[in-house]
């Protein structure tokens, strides 16, 4: 007869602070439901059924692409530098879509008394900023590890 193998649980720690995850969650949920329940709910499912359905292949066939480009002037190494800030980008539009796009300006000026006109620099400025970060960070593992610019020798 074959022993089941112990359950993995973690410290006492991480047990603590899995717990205190899971009310944090649960308290947001009750917030969140107590006013509008079902239309939560369904932009949840939508949000679901929208991102497997259509966003997963796009950003499969964008990435496929990026990498047929890369291999093709050969910079494969390259690609984390340019997925992860593109990745980061658009998970801030996707989130703040309605606002940098004001299609709730009036809504929310009424809530907060404030314009929405301030979204879409902002999320353009920290693009550039990832991107920038990005290509620092790129440059400098290129200079450590001696890919970058070649002195030349005066003969």
């Amino acid at each position: 007869m074959r022993r089941l193998k112990p359950i993995p649980v973690g410290s006492p720690l991480q047990l603590l602070l899995l717990l205190c995850s899971f009310a944090l969650a649960a308290y947001a949920g009750v917030r969140l439901l107590e006013d509008d329940w079902f239309g939560v709910a369904l932009w949840f499912a939508g949000a679901a059924i929208v991102h497997d359905l259509v966003l997963v292949p796009l950003y499969g066939a964008a990435d496929q692409a990026l990498l047929r480009g890369s291999e093709a002037v050969d910079r494969r190494r390259w690609m984390p530098y340019v997925r992860v800030p593109a990745a980061l980008s658009l998970l801030l539009l996707l989130v703040w879509f309605p606002l940098i796009t004001g299609q709730v300006a009036d809504r929310y000026a009424r809530g907060t008394g404030m314009s929405t006109d301030v979204f879409l620099p902002r999320w353009l400025l920290i693009t550039a900023v990832l991107f920038g970060g990005s290509a620092a960070l790129l440059a400098v593992s290129r200079w450590r590890s001696g890919g970058g610019p070649r002195a030349t020798s005066s003969s």
